[in-house]
């Protein structure tokens, strides 16, 4: 594998996380409202809640891209953004 695959490869590894990073928090602040924490930030938090369940995936099916996995991973996004937006508190 030269040097220019294994960027390939690391970026479409963490391309689903990332996107869901930029998407989350103004899927939040359209359903919720706007919070209290950044966007920069929500996006931030999303990113690495992202990054840590495609790496936990990984590890545990022992290969990348399983439905299971992307499950976890929107499940993860939403709870995190519901917890960001303090979705307990909205009217």
């Amino acid at each position: 594998m030269t040097f220019w695959q294994l960027v390939l490869h690391l970026f479409n590894f963490a391309l689903p996380a990332l996107a869901m990073a930029l998407f989350m928090p103004w899927a939040g602040r359209w359903v919720v409202g706007p919070g209290r924490a950044s966007l920069r930030r929500r996006m931030g938090v999303q990113a690495l809640c992202g990054l840590a369940v495609l790496v936990g995936g990984l590890l545990l099916h022992g290969q990348d891209g399983k439905m299971s996995t992307y499950i976890a991973m929107v499940l993860v996004a939403a709870t995190a953004e519901w917890l960001m937006q303090r979705g307990w508190a909205t009217k």
